[in-house]
C-alpha cells in the first residue's frame, strides 16, 4: 500500500491524523531511489503514520499545505533528489523547460530554493508545529555556501528557512531520531546528541574539545580566505572516521552541525532496501509518465558512498566517503521482487551505485582509516591501504545473472577506470577479469566514462588521474573487442569551463588523438554546485590548498565557446 498523499487517503486508512507529514519538490514514487519514499518507509516501519504531499502548489491559497492538517510531530520538507535550481537551470543558467522528476516531465512545478520556500509557508500556517529539513538541497546547504545563481555567499539554509532542524546526508536514522526527540519533548536526550542534525541557537555553544568554531558568515563575505578556510575544514570533517561538531555564527546567532552517526552497517542498509516498498509511482499519476522513474524502474542500487573525491562532486558531502554495502541476499530479493513489475522483460538497467565499482571495498586495516586525513582514497594516488579487489563485484554480477527470470544486467552507473588500471595495465587479476566481464556482459552497445578532460593541470584541480590513463583503459578495451568480435563505442564524460581551464586547454583537448572518433555526446559546462570545492575556485578564484590565483572562466558567451571544441574533433 502506497502511504496517503489526500485527506481521503487517510480516511480510507482508518486514520483521523498523522505523526508527520512529508513535502517532497517530486512526484510521489514509492521506490528506494526516491529519498522521499525512502524515509517515509523508515518512519513508517517504526510506527508511525505517515503522509507524503508531493509537488505541493505554492502559488494559490496554500490549500496543499493544508489538507493533511497538523501533524502529532513535525513536518518534513525536502526538494526532492536534486536540489532545486540545478533541476531548474542550465550550467549557462538558462530554464529548463522540462523537469524530470514531474509527471510527463512537465516544468515549474516546484518552486527556486524549494527548501526555503516550502518551509517558509508552513511556518506561516503552523508557527507552532516544528519543521524539520533533509535531502540533497538542504544537506549541501546546511552552513555558508556559495550559490551561483545568486552568485554570492548565502548563510545555511537553517537561517533563511526558519527550520527547526536540517539533516544533512542520508537522513534515515537522524529522521528517526528526531521522531522520538519531538515525541518525548526532548526528554532524556539533549540537542549536541542529535546525531547528523545541525539546527540554530542564540547561545554560543561550549567548547568541549570536540567542537571547531567557524569563521562568521559575515567574515566569509569579507574575506574569500575566511571562505576557504571554512570550506577545508568542513571537507576534511566530512571525510574522515572520527569528526567533530561545527559551529558558525551569523549574526546573532549560531548554526550548530553535529556529528554524524557512524557509516551504516550491512544488516542497517539491507533493513533500508528491504521495506515494503510497491516499487512503483502512486495511482495518481496514472496514465502519466515520470521521466526520472522510466530511468531508475529497472535499476538496483548496491552501494553507498564514493571515496573518488571529485572536486565538482557531492556524493562524498552527502552520503560520505566510507563504502556502505548492501549483502548478496539483499540485493538478490529485490532482483527477484523484479519479476512482478509491471512491464519488467527481464532486463536491468543499471546494477550501480554513486560510483559503479566500489562494492565492498575498504580499508584493510581499519585503525589506518580511523586517523585518515586523506579526502579521496584514489588521488593523487591510489591508497596502498584500500582493498580494490573487484572479486565479490564480479560474482555479484554472475549471481544476479542466474536468476532464470534475468535476461541480461547491466551497468549503467559510472566505472572509475583508475580502480582497474595503472599506467601499465590492470592492477591485479580481479580487475582483469572484472573488467573483461564487464565489457562482454553487462555494457549496451556504450561504454560511459568520465575522465572529465585531458589536460593534466586541470585534472589535478578537479581531483582527476591523468589522462594517460583513459589511454591505458581504451588500450585494453579496443583488445577485448578484437578477441570478442564484439563493436562497442567508448562514450567519455566531459566537463569544460571548470576553474583552471582556459580556452587553450580546450584546444588541446580537441586535437587529442585519443578522442578521434569517439562518441562524443556526455559532455557539459561546469555548474558550480553548493559544498564543493568547484564552486568556491569559481567562486573565489584561488586554489583551496595553495591559494594561488586561478583562471576562472565566467562569462557565460565564453563557458559556451569552451563547450564548442568538445565537437570539434
Amino acid at each position: 500500500m502506497f502511504l496517503p498523499t489526500t485527506k481521503d487517503e487517510m480516511t480510507r486508512l482508518g486514520w483521523e491524523s498523522v505523526d508527520v507529514v512529508l513535502f517532497s519538490g517530486d512526484a510521489y514514487v514509492d521506490h528506494p531511489s526516491f529519498g522521499t519514499a525512502v524515509i517515509a518507509r523508515v518512519l513508517e516501519s517504526a510506527g508511525y503514520k505517515v503522509a507524503v504531499v508531493p509537488q505541493p502548489n505554492w502559488r494559490d491559497d496554500l490549500r496543499d499545505f493544508r489538507k493533511m492538517g497538523r501533524p502529532r510531530l513535525f513536518f518534513g520538507v525536502s526538494a526532492g533528489a536534486m536540489d532545486s535550481m540545478v533541476n531548474h537551470y542550465t550550467s549557462f543558467k538558462r530554464l529548463r523547460s522540462n523537469d524530470a522528476y514531474t509527471p510527463n516531465g512537465a516544468a515549474s512545478f516546484r518552486p527556486d530554493y524549494a527548501v526555503t520556500v516550502y518551509t517558509q509557508i508552513l511556518k506561516k500556517l503552523y508557527p507552532d508545529v516544528p519543521v524539520v529539513i533533509g535531502g540533497i538541497e538542504a544537506s549541501l546547504r546546511r552552513l555558508t555556501h556559495y550559490d551561483y545563481w545568486k552568485d554570492k555567499l548565502l548563510p545555511s539554509v537553517l537561517i533563511d528557512s526558519g527550520a527547526d532542524f536540517l539533516t544533512y546526508g542520508m537522513g534515515e536514522k537522524a529522521t528517526l531520531q528526531i521522531a522520538r526527540y519531538f515525541e518525548k519533548k526532548g526528554e532524556g536526550i539533549d540537542l549536541p546528541e542529535l546525531f547528523q542534525t545541525a539546527y540554530v541557537t542564540s547561545e554560543k555553544p561550549e567548547d568541549d574539545g570536540n567542537t571547531v568554531f567557524l569563521n562568521s558568515f559575515e567574515e566569509c563575505v569579507k574575506s574569500k580566505k575566511a571562505f576557504i578556510d571554512n570550506f577545508n575544514v568542513i571537507e576534511l570533517q566530512a571525510n574522515i572516521a572520527h569528526p567533530k561538531r561545527l559551529v558558525e555564527r551569523t549574526g546573532d546567532k549560531y548554526v550548530v552541525v553535529n556529528v554524524p552517526f557512524a557509516p551504516l552497517g550491512q544488516k542497517e542498509l539491507d533493513d533500508i532496501y528491504d521495506l515494503p516498498y510497491t516499487f512503483l509511482p502512486h495511482p495518481r499519476y496514472k496514465g502519466k509518465t515520470i521521466p526520472a522513474y522510466e530511468m531508475i524502474k529497472n535499476s538496483i542500487t548496491i552501494h553507498r558512498g564514493c571515496f573518488g573525491g571529485c572536486s565538482f562532486c557531492t556524493i562524498a558531502a552527502h552520503q560520505g566517503k566510507f563504502i556502505q554495502s548492501r549483502s548478496v541476499d539483499s540485493i538478490l530479493r529485490e532482483v527477484d521482487k523484479m519479476k512482478e513489475l509491471p512491464g519488467f522483460a527481464g532486463n536491468i538497467s543499471d546494477v550501480g551505485a554513486p560510483s559503479a565499482n566500489m562494492y565492498k571495498m575498504s580499508g584493510k586495516d581499519k585503525t589506518l582509516c580511523d586517523k585518515c586525513l586523506r579526502k579521496s582514497c584514489l588521488f593523487p594516488n591510489l591508497c596502498g591501504n584500500l582493498n580494490h579487489s573487484h572479486k565479490d563485484l564480479t560474482e555479484l554480477y554472475r549471481k544476479i545473472d542466474s536468476r532464470p527470470h534475468v535476461k541480461h544486467s547491466y551497468i549503467g552507473s559510472g566505472v572509475r577506470y583508475d580502480l582497474i588500471f595503472n599506467d601499465t595495465g590492470y592492477l591485479d587479476q580481479s580487475s582483469e577479469e572484472y573488467f573483461k566481464e564487464l565489457i562482454s556482459k553487462h555494457i549496451s552497445g556504450r561504454f560511459k566514462v568520465a575522465p572529465e578532460h585531458t589536460e593534466d593541470h586541470v585534472l589535478k584541480l578537479m581531483n582527476k588521474p591523468p589522462f594517460r590513463l583513459f589511454g591505458v583503459m581504451q588500450r585494453e578495451f579496443g583488445k577485448i573487442m578484437r578477441e570478442s568480435g564484439l563493436h562497442m563505442q567508448i562514450v567519455p564524460y566531459f566537463i569544460s569551463s571548470h576553474p583552471g581551464c582556459t580556452n587553450a586547454d580546450m584546444q588541446a583537448l580537441s586535437r587529442r588523438k585519443e578522442l578521434k572518433k569517439v562518441f562524443m555526446d556526455q559532455v557539459q559546462s561546469i555548474t558550480p554546485t553548493p559544498m564543493t570545492r568547484s564552486s568556491v575556485m569559481y567562486y573565489t578564484g584561488l586554489d583551496p590548498q595553495t591559494l594561488k590565483p586561478l583562471f576562472v572562466e565566467r562569462n557565460i558567451e565564453r563557458q559556451r565557446k569552451q563547450k564548442s571544441y568538445f565537437f570539434k574533433n
